[in-house]
């Protein structure tokens, strides 16, 4: 499948609405995704089920709808913490499985989140896969791809973020008991591995969701981030 593909009604539809990347056609057998790409003046082909099944390949869920796109707009850090004020990013340490990249990215846009950061290397980028798990809202997002998150997470630090790491640790606070006001840094690791050695070093303060069930350890990466995202908000919403 091509990197270049969107496909799915609702993330051809964020891109449409988004047009923060070239579309050169749209390829539907829908109607409605048809009357948005007339309206946003990209060019439309109407193409049967079966024409769009070839395209996207196999096992692609395309709904109707194809999107044949730019290269991902990777956003610069000044962009992802200009997105939210105080700032509020999430970084994620190592997560490879798309579908929790998208999940992560659909947290941060519907919660406000000025963006997320991802390292460049061993961890999931912006693909087919995640755009459509993540809804559309990769379109919508400041995803920034760095070379070092460690390093990335020290220069946030010196310009007065604060880090907080998602663990595992039985001594970690609980996300309520931080003050998450502040401009921070919210950093979320792989499910099978948490957050790295070093990553873990740089961060200001440990958290942990508390279990009160047995016999699941934790959260999964997509359900952690989004618990503390939201734990965020909340404090910030209030007087």
């Amino acid at each position: 499948m091509s990197s270049r593909l969107i496909f799915g009604t609702h993330p051809v539809l964020e891109a449409l609405a988004a047009r923060r990347r070239d579309i050169a056609v749209v390829l539907t057998s829908e109607s409605i995704i048809e009357q948005q790409a007339r309206r946003a003046q990209v060019p439309c082909e109407r193409r049967s089920r079966p024409e769009l099944d070839q395209i996207a390949g196999p096992g692609a869920r395309h709904q109707g709808a194809i999107a044949l796109v730019g290269e991902y707009p990777y956003a610069t850090i000044d962009e992802v913490l200009a997105g939210a004020v105080p700032a509020l990013v999430l970084a994620l340490d190592s997560v490879t499985d798309p579908q929790n990249l998208g999940a992560l990215v659909r947290s941060a846009h519907v919660l406000g989140a000025g963006g997320v950061i991802v390292p460049r290397d061993r961890a999931a980028q912006v693909t087919p896969a995640v755009v459509r798990a993540s809804a559309g809202a990769t379109e919508h997002t400041r995803i920034a791809s760095v070379v070092n998150l460690t390093r990335t997470l020290e220069e946030l630090k010196e310009r007065g973020l604060w880090i907080v790491g998602a663990v595992l640790a039985e001594g970690a606070r609980a996300p309520w008991e931080v003050d998450l006001r502040e401009p921070v840094v919210l950093v979320v690791g792989a499910e099978s591995t948490g957050l790295r050695r070093l990553v873990q070093r740089v961060c200001d303060f440990a958290v942990r969701v508390p279990m009160t069930a047995r016999g699941v350890g934790s959260l999964n990466a997509a359900a952690a981030g989004a618990v503390l995202l939201y734990e965020a908000v909340r404090q910030r919403r209030q007087p």
